[in-house]
């Protein structure tokens, strides 16, 4: 009788452990579900937006490769670039944003105050993914501390933001916008030297410009040019977003499961 206490022990740890851990599963499947439903909810308020923000997410990926960051890095670099604009949707800024004309200097002033209502629409999830939410507030910040809204540094200013700046100010060169026309890539890349040690991390500027990378990045920018078709209706010209966010909870779970019966 005795001989089986430390079984019965044994036993109620292990029943604990995977209780835990199949709680812990199910939270992190909620929350990455929940960023899709957000990611969702950017394109039926603003389907330019959805669109910015995965080109901004492709090119900041393409840039964080470069730079040999992390696994762990890359997503929460990713993360942040699909939700660095998730401030634009509160009702006090929609406005301003759907409106062609110029900006008034106190739309402007307005505009600036996205970054942390971002931060604010994400903070329930910073238990998760606790560099999202800081990551998003600081995308306007510059390297030389002028940005906003916190005037940050040089190295105080979050990789992820550093790296999604790069990748915002291109895109937002290089594609249209309601108050803006699009330039050249070659325009783009003369704008992004230029911000060099002032605005951007000089480093990563220098990394984005280097030939091989800038080649990747003319390629993704080609590629969002042309709509993607659903394998069995080119002929038809019927078109549809092909799923290309890599948080996605059934995704990782797949590849879990993939190592874990591996022999």
């Amino acid at each position: 009788m005795r001989e089986l206490v430390p079984l019965s022990v044994g036993a109620a740890a292990t029943g604990l452990f995977v209780r835990e851990h199949s709680m812990r599963t199910n939270a992190e499947r909620l929350s990455a579900a929940t960023l899709e439903t957000l990611l969702n909810a950017i394109d039926a308020n603003d389907a330019d937006t959805g669109a910015h923000v995965r080109r901004v997410a492709t090119y900041a990926l393409i840039l964080g490769e470069a730079a040999r960051l992390d696994n762990r890095t890359l997503r929460s670099i990713e993360r942040v670039a699909l939700f660095h604009d998730v401030g634009k949707l509160h009702e006090a800024l929609t406005d301003i944003f759907h409106d062609p004309k110029k900006l008034t200097p106190e739309e402007r002033r307005a505009v600036t105050t996205h970054p942390l209502r971002g931060a604010e629409v994400l903070e329930p999830l910073s238990v998760f993914y606790p560099d999202l939410g800081k990551g998003v507030a600081a995308h306007h910040e510059r390297w030389d501390g002028s940005g906003y809204p916190r005037c940050l540094k040089g190295r105080r200013i979050p990789l992820q933001a550093r790296v999604v700046a790069i990748a915002d100010s291109f895109d937002a060169i290089t594609h249209r916008r309601r108050y803006s026309h699009e330039r050249s890539f070659s325009e783009a890349t003369r704008a992004i030297a230029a911000g060099k040690g002032t605005q951007f991390d000089p480093d990563l500027v220098d990394l984005f410009l280097s030939p091989p990378v800038l080649a990747k990045i003319e390629k993704a920018m080609r590629q969002a040019h042309t709509p993607r078709t659903k394998r069995g209706n080119r002929r038809r010209g019927r078109t549809q977003r092909v799923p290309d966010i890599t948080f996605r909870w059934r995704q990782r779970s797949l590849s879990s499961r993939s190592r874990d019966h591996r022999p």
